[in-house]
């Protein structure tokens, strides 16, 4: 027999879920207490990010309903919403939204829903690409560096040099610099390509004898 959820979400105190759960019942949907979940989150956070609706997805069982008002309460955005309810449909569990006639979008009246809303997923995601890949562009032209800082500054790879030198493991430098053994040993290896390059680059160079 199939459970019937709700999940209402509002983004400040002073708000309430009342009115969605109302709506709710409003639409011919029987609600139980214990299948209610509530909670008080920024719509900015994808559906996964939110405490109470990632818990909700644990109880979800195949063949359940869940039920919500509006879209966004089911992601971030098209693509936050298109992940959620295809994550939903994959487990069984079917997903009516109130604002689009209460149609369960993983039917086949829905999946014609979320055509549209996959077209506008795409849509952000090539959106998203274009505003990442211009702000990598500005930020080189800029000599801004891009990636993650180093694990290590340039000083202590010196260090760790010299005490590889000296007969330290990379096991123990690891645990002395906090970082792992990998680490370690592309810094010793990062050395040796460079020896290698500057031995060959002198060699390519002699006058021949």
């Amino acid at each position: 027999m199939s459970r019937t959820f709700a999940y209402a979400r509002v983004s400040t105190l002073e708000q309430t879920t009342e009115n969605q759960l109302g709506e709710i019942r409003a639409a011919g949907f029987s609600l139980q207490a214990r299948r209610i979940i509530t909670e008080t989150i920024s719509g900015s956070h994808t559906a996964m990010e939110r405490p109470g609706f990632a818990r909700l997805i644990d109880r979800l069982e195949e063949g359940d309903i869940l039920v919500v008002t509006k879209l966004d309460r089911l992601g971030r955005n098209a693509m936050d919403v298109r992940k959620t309810v295809d994550h939903l449909a994959e487990q069984g569990i079917k997903v009516h939204c109130l604002a689009l006639g209460g149609v369960d979008l993983t039917s086949a009246a829905g999946r014609m829903t979320m055509g549209v809303i996959n077209a506008v997923a795409e849509f952000e995601r090539d959106l998203l690409i274009e505003r990442t890949n211009a702000g990598l562009k500005r930020a080189r032209a800029e000599g801004k560096a891009i990636g993650r800082p180093p694990l290590l500054s340039d000083a202590k790879k010196r260090d760790v040099l010299t005490k590889l030198d000296g007969g330290i493991s990379i096991a123990k430098l690891a645990r002395e610099y906090d970082v792992s053994r990998i680490t370690i040993a592309r810094i010793r290896d990062a050395r040796v390509k460079l020896n290698d390059a500057a031995g060959s680059g002198e060699g390519a160079h002699a006058d021949p004898a």
